[in-house]
């Protein structure tokens, strides 16, 4: 094959794991070169994690004008602009893009714009967005090309043109009436910040509960706070026609139990679960096997079935967080330096960004349970943590599950103001060894959300 040009590391994707990898490496004088097909830096900074926590933010402030008065302010008339919320989060978007393009400057990294694919070993070929075609052979490869959300195969359903995150996160206009299928992360999020927008919201799921990996109690609170601000739940749902258009007028033919509704609504917001980009890039030319699901199959290294290539991030079946996926740079760049780093065992933290929000690290009930680990439970009220009634959040509550027969953390959830911020000295105990009683007998400032802990670890039951 005549024209290829030699790198050091090729990378498809711009995504979290393969832009740091790169960059590492360019900073380490290698020739390193990054594929991307549009949007610089993968999709939290464009269409995910950051634009999407920057409208909630906008849909809490929203909350505030609405509650005015309960803080002793006259705030008069007030109005969403969507408009207005869509511009704050371009502009972010924007700042972003250009801090991407900075960092590939100042590392040497070459970024190639473009959609790129295996046309055999450590060889990609890519169609240049401006026109041509450039063959890059690696001496390592690594396929960063992340997931897109899944459209099940409802009749009716893509003909409908529902919206995903991407398009929701451009809505210029409240919706009046949206529809939201599924009752994950990105279902829950958007429907917060798009009723307190003023949109009617109504979430279809599909099993008997929202969140249903998580404890009973977990399930039960978050929905009780969104019946609280008016979003409808249909639960155990099956959809099994769509007509209509979202954006127009779109209506779900719902079985549930023995009935069968309709439902009409003006937006059609689809979030039920991601698929991976692995189709029609060539991964079988270069010797790169996937899953029965089409995730790339990787090892505990993260390295594939050909020789000299990595996956990394979503499309390697990582759980989709962009912490993982930094995580997963870090394995690659410490082997690649002589270290045995593996992903078993790691921890995995999460947060669910609703208004309160949802934070867990480690075992819960529901999976010590599971597992036969025998536990001690300690369970406070978020009231028992006094900033929040300065803050008037007081909904929610932080537990955590502590070995039965050591001190050892096992897990912790939290769900209430500012509990996202409160897993990095539990994880940190954890990932260290140390006893809960290292966290109880801290000294901490008050009044903090932080101090929560010190009272969460009081309530351990003495073995």
């Amino acid at each position: 094959m005549s024209g290829i040009e030699e790198y050091d590391v090729v990378v498809l994707g711009s995504g979290e794991a393969g832009k740091y990898l790169a960059w590492h490496l360019a900073k380490q004088g290698k020739r390193a070169a990054v594929i991307e097909r549009r949007a610089v830096g993968g999709s939290c900074p464009n269409v995910a994690c950051l634009p999407s926590k920057n409208v909630v933010h906008s849909a809490k402030v929203a909350s505030f004008f609405e509650h005015a008065a309960e803080f002793g302010i006259s705030s008069g008339s007030w109005k969403v602009d969507m408009q207005r919320v869509r511009a704050r989060k371009r502009e972010m978007v924007e700042g972003l893009g250009k801090m991407h393009m900075d960092i590939f400057a100042k590392t040497g990294t070459e970024l190639i714009f473009g959609s790129g694919r295996f046309v055999g070993e450590m060889t990609i070929e890519v169609a240049l967005n401006h026109g041509g075609t450039r063959t890059l052979r690696g001496k390592m490869a690594v396929v960063n090309t992340g997931t897109r959300a899944s459209l099940e195969n409802i009749p009716g359903l893509a003909d409908s043109a529902p919206m995903t995150h991407v398009e929701a996160l451009e809505l210029d206009t409240v919706p009046e009436h949206l529809l939201i299928l599924g009752g994950g992360y990105v279902s829950l999020e958007f429907a917060q910040a798009m009723r307190r927008f003023g949109s009617r919201v109504t979430i279809i799921e599909r099993s008997a509960r929202l969140l249903h990996r998580e404890d009973d109690d977990v399930s039960a609170a978050m929905q009780e706070l969104l019946k609280d601000e008016g979003i409808e739940i249909v639960s155990n749902a099956r959809v099994v026609k769509v007509t209509g258009k979202s954006g127009h007028k779109v209506a779900l033919e719902i079985h549930t139990g023995d009935q069968q509704i309709i439902l009409d609504g003006s937006h059609l917001l689809v979030a039920t679960g991601r698929t991976p980009n692995t189709d029609g890039i060539g991964l079988d030319l270069a010797g790169i096997e996937v899953t029965e699901h089409g995730f790339v199959k990787v090892n505990e290294r993260l390295e594939t079935s050909a020789a000299g290539v990595w996956a990394v991030g979503d499309c390697a079946g990582s759980p989709f967080f962009t912490h993982i996926g930094f995580d997963d740079f870090r394995i690659i760049r410490d082997n690649l330096a002589g270290a045995h780093r593996v992903t078993t065992g790691r921890q995995v933290p999460s947060c669910l960004f609703t208004d309160p929000e949802l934070a867990r690290i480690g075992l819960n009930e529901t999976e010590a349970k599971r597992q036969q680990t025998n536990y001690r439970l300690a369970k406070i009220p978020m009231a028992a943590v006094l900033r929040t009634r300065t803050l008037s959040e007081t909904r929610g509550f932080l537990k955590a599950l502590v070995g039965a027969e050591d001190d050892r953390i096992l897990g912790f959830t939290g769900f209430g103001s500012g509990v996202g911020e409160l897993m990095a000295p539990v994880q940190l105990a954890m990932r260290a060894g140390l006893p809960y009683t290292s966290i109880r007998d801290l000294i901490l400032t008050h009044p903090t959300i932080s101090e929560g802990l010190v009272s969460l670890f009081n309530a351990v039951p003495s073995r």
